[in-house]
């Protein structure tokens, strides 16, 4: 008896301690649950008065024990802050899965020892990862991705000897990788991606050898690819994409051979596509687009189990050789945006599985063969700016599933295919610049999911259809600079086109008044620095004056009589003008032939060109400027001066307002064919967050860049001219940053470095969105000495990279992106980048990183900024602002990488891609 009551002694106790531990995780839930914000009620039936845990929503435990095992309230809407002491009360959990909430500030500082599974993504925390996770021993799987965790990944986490996957993914982590990958590892997936990550990627990384992803893309890796990734067998997707890595494709890749993925897209390989890549005979997926790729197209891109490929935005030249087999498994080819020649192959019809095929921007010439519409599967072709010709194909039609055709920019004519209203799928239908002739088929009224339609650009005639009525999903329906005529459909969408959707055509007219809103304006010639009437109309030349041709000569009765009263003013025009040119000086000659794209008239003779200089207007718009008050070049009508010159409003006779550049570095500018071209490239950029160029007047003393005008005022203005009570709301000051950021994202996508950004070169529209002014005016100048440069362009002091001003380090994009760090920092807190006090100078970059290592970075934030705003956000953004200001251009993410991080700023649980660009 004694024997027995001395085992049910310990037994009892154990059963207490048991009953104790049990009772302490409903206690700990209960204060878990105590410190969170519950929108929907999930946590309701987690009660202190329950004798266990276990029947719990989002609560397992552990049979034999009945002890809390796991936790998963994954997307429940919670928010608030993890409480440490909640947490390791629990000391039995080994899976805390928290996923996709809104839980906010630090990680806890410290974790049950038992843990194997954490996952925190998709919430809103911050600050850094606690170094307790690099001893937590037990570990096999860390999620915290989709957060706002800042600093070093911690060192010694890889030699984790439990750890198989580890995803840190779309954070704010920045520094260095720290190596240290053990051959014993046990790691099967590394996802680093989407963070501020530099240097080179670690060396070691292939030591551990049963790795199958391995993802660090969109980071700021140097360097090339480490040479014992060759050694990975088991590794089936390397991203390494959006980074600066360099130097050529390694041959050793084939090595690899469980590769299915491999990205490494958007960074600057070059050299030549080694064929030692068709050694993976498993890859799926191959994206090697935006490097500097040269040579031919592989041959193997059209074999193995491809499925998708793209090589886009390289320098491969070449034929496109389609082999012709029909079992190719390709569903996606992106050639685009390289210096392909030669004719599409009909062969390419063979590619049976295709659903998006694009080759625009290339050199691509002949016809689009009439087998493309053999490709039943086929949902978006492009080809647009390249060099075809010929008919657009009838056989288009077989192409059912199609949902976007974008052949524009080539030099297609005949006219449009009646069959294109077979391809019943289509949203997207783009045929502009082109040579098309014709009527628009009324078999495009059958296309109802029609969404987007640009024929501008053409020389389409006859009327509108009616049938058209019936495409109510239409938001864009653009006919401009064509020869239609009569009325238009009549339906909600064609009631309120609007006017640039239609304009220069012979005589579109409103179903409502019948009045036509094509016009015909007249070019002018222009001469700002004569002291006659700026405005010079003469007879224009275009397509759509021959159209008239007949007309015309039907009234040459009435022009006879005219033109004798012409001939009377004429003659005391050109005396009076004669008198007054004594008085001013001459100006330097006329511009040669213009491109063909160009759109201008002049009515000098040979003999008098040296005179006069001639404005030129892009496209068949509009020209002439309205001979009311509105003087060019007059002091009453100036906007502003800056380093490159001063600007003035002017008003087209059309009644459209325009801003005109008088550059004041006529002594610099380079030779008119020069000019001409740099200021062709500007007046390609469109995005709605940049200031469109619209024309120019070229002599060597005087040159001229007409832009549209943007009525909002400039962002300078509205920061430290305006009263507090029009100050910005957080909600406009976000808004304003981000839009800057994808302007520059476009620019630098174009090859166009901005070099002076600045608060007074960002103007607001009538909504409030931001536009980029002035950019890549420096490359209408020569190659100065950069200290000329900087005293010339970057006027506003503040703004400058230090770089710039360094003989011996090359000026990239990474000038703009610390000019808009120094931005973001000025429209946050209100102050200029550089303020002078009496015995002082207060640099804005300096004072704000100073505050924040004081912890009191609220005191810099604008004191007139509206509207309620998370200090948390605006944190986030100064950082990356600050981050953008680094002193060392290496350190600064490109400008695509700050527009990804700021949308995960205002939507954490998710980004979206740039749309503009």
């Amino acid at each position: 008896m004694a024997n027995a009551s001395c085992l049910i002694l310990p037994i009892l106790a154990l059963l207490a301690a048991t009953a104790a531990a049990v009772s302490d995780d409903v206690l700990a839930l209960v204060v878990l649950k105590s410190g969170l914000s519950d929108p929907t009620g999930r946590l309701a039936p987690w009660s202190e008065d329950a004798d266990r845990a276990c029947a719990w929503p989002g609560v397992s435990c552990d049979p034999r024990t009945s002890r809390v095992a796991a936790l998963d309230l994954t997307a429940a809407s919670l928010s608030g802050r993890l409480p440490r002491s909640a947490l390791l009360r629990i000391d039995a959990l080994v899976s805390l899965s928290l996923p996709g909430n809104n839980l906010s500030g630090p990680l806890p500082d410290a974790l049950p020892p038992r843990i194997r599974s954490l996952d925190l993504s998709g919430n809103a925390l911050s600050g850094g990862i606690p170094a307790y996770l690099a001893s937590c021993a037990s570990l096999v799987s860390l999620n915290l991705s989709r957060n706002r965790l800042s600093g070093p990944v911690p060192d010694g986490i890889w030699s984790l000897p439990s750890l198989r996957s580890v995803d840190l993914s779309g954070n704010l982590l920045s520094g260095s990788v720290p190596g240290g990958f053990p051959r014993s590892s046990s790691l099967r997936v590394v996802d680093l991606s989407r963070n501020l990550l530099e240097g080179e990627i670690p060396a070691d990384v292939g030591e551990a050898g049963l790795l199958k992803s391995l993802d660090v893309g969109h980071n700021l890796f140097t360097g090339g690819l480490p040479e014992s990734l060759r050694g990975l067998s088991e590794l089936s997707f390397l991203g390494a994409g959006g980074n600066a890595l360099s130097g050529e494709l390694p041959a050793w890749i084939e090595e690899m051979t469980a590769l299915k993925r491999l990205d490494l897209s958007d960074n600057h390989f070059a050299g030549t596509i080694p064929d030692g890549i068709s050694g993976c005979k498993n890859l799926v997926e191959v994206d090697l687009s935006g490097n500097a790729l040269t040579g031919e197209l592989p041959w193997w891109l059209f074999g193995l189990a491809l499925q998708r490929v793209s090589v886009a935005g390289n320098a491969l030249s070449g034929w496109v050789k389609v082999p012709g087999d029909p079992a190719t498994a390709l569903q996606i080819l992106d050639l685009s945006g390289n210096a392909f020649t030669g004719a599409i192959p009909p062969e390419i019809s063979t590619l049976a599985r295709l659903q998006y095929l694009n080759l625009s921007s290339n050199s691509m010439s002949g016809q689009l063969p009439a087998s493309i519409g053999r490709m039943l599967l086929l949902e978006v072709l492009d080809v647009s700016a390249n060099q075809l010709d010929g008919r657009v194909p009838p056989e288009i039609g077989g192409t059912v599933a199609l949902r976007k055709l974008l052949m524009g920019r080539n030099s297609l004519t005949g006219g449009i295919p009646a069959q294109i209203g077979t391809c019943s799928s289509l949203i997207t239908l783009d045929l502009s610049h082109n040579k098309l002739t014709g009527p628009i088929p009324m078999t495009m009224g059958n296309l109802t999911s029609l969404q987007m339609v640009d024929l501008s650009e053409n020389m389409l005639n006859g009327t509108l259809p009616m049938e058209l009525s019936n495409l109510a999903s239409l938001s864009v329906f653009n006919v401009s600079h064509n020869l239609l005529s009569g009325n238009l459909p009549i339906s909600y969408f064609f009631d309120s086109i609007p006017y640039s959707f239609i304009s220069d055509n012979a005589g579109l007219c409103s179903s409502q008044n019948n009045s036509c809103n094509g016009g015909m304006p007249k070019p002018i010639v222009f001469n700002p620095n004569s002291s006659s009437d700026p405005l010079s109309e003469v007879a224009p030349s275009s397509p759509s004056n021959q159209h008239h041709k007949k007309m015309i000569l039907s009234i040459s009765t009435l022009i006879a009589i005219v033109g004798g009263v012409v001939i009377v003013i004429g003659v005391v025009t050109i005396t009076v003008l004669n008198l007054r040119a004594r008085a001013t000086a001459s100006l330097s000659a006329l511009p040669t032939a213009l491109p063909d794209d160009y759109h201008s008239q002049s009515t000098q003779s040979p003999e008098n060109e040296a005179k006069s200089g001639k404005l030129v207007m892009f496209g068949r718009g509009s020209s002439d400027f309205s001979a009311d008050g509105h003087a060019l070049l007059n002091r009453d009508c100036e906007l502003g001066r800056g380093g490159f010159g001063t600007v003035y409003r002017a008003v087209l006779r059309d009644g459209q307002p325009v801003a005109i550049k008088k550059l004041t570095v006529s002594s610099l500018v380079k030779s008119e064919d020069d000019f001409k071209q740099q200021v062709k490239l500007l007046s390609k950029v469109r995005h709605h967050n940049i200031v469109t160029l619209r024309g120019f007047y070229w002599t060597s003393s005087l040159q001229l860049l007409i832009y549209e005008f943007v009525p909002g005022g400039s962002l300078h203005q509205h920061l430290h001219e305006c009263s507090e009570e029009s100050s910005f709301s957080w909600m406009e000051r976000s808004d304003i940053i981000i839009g800057v950021a994808r302007g520059l994202v476009h620019l630098h996508r174009h090859g166009i470095i901005h070099y002076n950004l600045k608060s007074s070169n960002v103007l607001l529209d009538t909504n409030g969105e931001p536009r980029v002014g002035d950019y890549g005016l420096v490359n209408l100048l020569p190659m100065l000495d950069r200290y000329v440069l900087s005293s010339k362009i970057q006027s506003a002091l503040g703004y400058m990279a230090p770089e710039f001003t360094c003989r011996t380090v090359k000026v990239t994009e990474k000038c703009d992106v610390y000019s808009f760090g120094v931005l973001v920092l000025e429209i946050l807190t209100g102050r200029r980048p550089v303020e002078y006090l009496e015995d002082d100078v207060i640099v804005l970059s300096d004072l704000v990183r100073g505050t924040l290592d004081e912890g009191r970075l609220e005191d810099c934030m604008d004191p007139r900024l509206s509207g309620e705003f998370s200090m948390e956000e605006a944190t986030l953004i100064i950082k990356l602002g600050l981050v953008c200001t680094s002193q060392v251009p290496s350190q600064r993410p490109d400008m695509a990488e700050v527009v990804a991080m700021l949308e995960m700023v205002r939507s954490p649980q998710g980004t979206s891609e740039d749309e503009l660009v």
